[in-house]
């Protein structure tokens, strides 16, 4: 048999123990090309460039009527 706790653990214990779990955001920065925000080492989606040359080529929007 497995052994068990004593007591229960506080909240602020467990948020203490838990604390690197957290969700980091993407780091963003301004394309060279449309200056819109990107994430880094991704191609822009607004403009479809990466290092400064044109990797995609981006469809136009379709206008509705």
């Amino acid at each position: 048999m497995a052994p068990l706790p004593k007591r229960k653990y506080s909240q602020a214990r467990q948020g203490k123990r838990r604390s690197h779990l957290r969700l980091k955001l993407p780091t963003m920065e301004r394309c060279p090309q449309c200056h819109k925000l990107k994430i880094c080492h991704c191609v822009c989606p607004n403009c479809g460039s990466y290092n400064d040359k044109t990797v995609i080529q981006i469809k136009s929007a379709k206008k509705k009527a």
